[in-house]
């Protein structure tokens, strides 16, 4: 039987212009009330034989909230940013415009001392290969939109570029069906979404 992996986007914690590289801030208010509204929608999510979550506060909080008691995954942990940790996106820019561009005008690149895209992708796409399949069929992640995209990124197997077209919403839910290697998007009745920010 082929694996389902549904993940669902950790709630917010900050506004979207407030939003930081490997941002670790918990979840806020506007963050709770958000899974509050859609807890019920999301709950069904529960019954995956495995749930799991990135280490990040959000995706722990979001987990917990909705009922999942997730296992920290820290293959699912973000994007190593190196320097620019912490910084908002404008923030590095005004720092270093030109290492900016060189990042985002090339996946391979790491002006910012961190992780690649293409090194980020491989490593969220190693933990989506290597989930048991005789553990069950079905799996639930709590995850930041990044880790999502590059799970995206990789079970497409398209260019790492790719990346920045993709976007997840807070609270959203994406599944992939197959197996290492064999991955497939699913598309579901949509359950839940967050506000549109």
């Amino acid at each position: 039987m082929p694996l389902r992996v549904t993940f669902v986007a950790a709630a917010r914690g900050t506004a979207l212009l407030a939003e930081r590289f490997e941002d670790d801030r918990p979840l806020d208010q506007g963050g709770w009330d958000e899974v509050q509204r859609v807890a019920g929608a999301l709950l069904p999510l529960a019954a995956a034989e495995l749930r799991y979550c990135s280490p990040t506060p959000r995706s722990r909080a979001t987990g917990a909230a909705l009922g999942y008691a997730p296992l920290v995954q820290l293959a699912l942990r973000d994007c190593d940013m190196g320097r620019w940790r912490g910084l908002t996106p404008a923030e590095a820019m005004a720092r270093e415009p030109e290492a900016v561009d060189a990042w985002l005008a090339d996946p391979r690149s790491t002006p910012h001392g961190g992780e690649s895209l293409p090194a980020f992708i491989s490593r969220v796409g190693g933990w989506l290969d290597t989930r048991p399949a005789d553990d069950g069929g079905r799996i639930v992640a709590v995850a930041e939109p990044s880790v999502i995209r590059a799970a995206l990124v990789y079970a497409l197997k398209a260019p790492p570029q790719t990346y920045w077209n993709i976007d997840v919403r807070p609270l959203s839910t994406t599944t992939v069906t197959g197996g290492a290697g064999r991955w497939n998007l699913r598309f579901d009745g949509v359950p839940a979404q967050g506000p549109r920010s």
